[in-house]
């Protein structure tokens, strides 16, 4: 059945492997620039370094914050270095581009990416202009999701109203803090329907399908 989503006026989604798929590999070049970032700040061999940046995601939320908080590495630096990649592996997207034209109401993006990254991704699907605004690391103070503060500084920045937000996003974990404050989550993945989580409302494997065919307010 279609989602109903007629209480809806705000549609918050993520980036990276939520607006594209991600086997578009994007994700996987900037990921060996974390690897290389790491090595060279820690003089780990690859294999140790790739390990950390790993497990500092795990711990943290992001790489960096595990890098800021036992590293003290200057993150503007660190935003500069690892996320300067081609994004030419992601292709324009039309498609996703009239879903989200359908959606009634305000339409943001909130990344734990930088914003120049962040902007050239959207760029890139061809989507940009079809967001109000980009809520992005800089402007949590580099305080990643899932942790409650980059939620509240998001909120607070842009006014939304959790009740009346859905927020789509690929990463399980980063859906529980927006459940607490009342959005409606959607996991975006291939594999969305085996979740099993409490806090997750929708699941799809279709970002573009599920956006149009849910039900809105028209």
């Amino acid at each position: 059945m279609s989602a109903d989503l007629t209480h809806v006026d705000t549609w918050l989604f993520d980036l990276d492997n939520t607006l594209y798929p991600p086997e578009c590999g994007l994700m996987g070049r900037v990921s060996k620039r974390m690897t290389e970032f790491v090595a060279h700040q820690t003089g780990l061999s690859w294999d140790e370094a790739r390990a950390l940046q790993k497990r500092y995601y795990h711990e943290h939320g992001t790489t960096l914050a595990g890098m800021m908080a036992h590293h003290g590495v200057d993150p503007a630096a660190y935003i500069a270095e690892v996320q300067d990649v081609g994004v030419d592996c992601v292709r324009p997207d039309p498609e996703l581009g009239l879903a989200l034209e359908r959606l009634p109401g305000r339409r943001l993006v909130f990344t734990n990416a930088g914003g120049a990254y962040a902007e050239r991704v959207l760029d890139r699907l061809g989507i940009s202009p079809l967001f109000e605004a980009v809520f992005h690391i800089e402007a949590s103070d580099y305080i990643p999701k899932p942790q409650p503060h980059a939620f509240a500084r998001m909120v607070e920045r842009h006014g939304v109203q959790p009740r009346r937000c859905a927020f789509f996003e690929d990463t399980e974990w980063n859906l529980a803090p927006a459940a607490a404050l009342g959005m409606t989550t959607v996991l975006v993945r291939p594999d969305a329907e085996a979740s099993k989580a409490a806090f997750v409302d929708h699941r799809t494997a279709n970002l573009t399908a599920f956006l149009s065919e849910a039900l809105i307010e028209s």
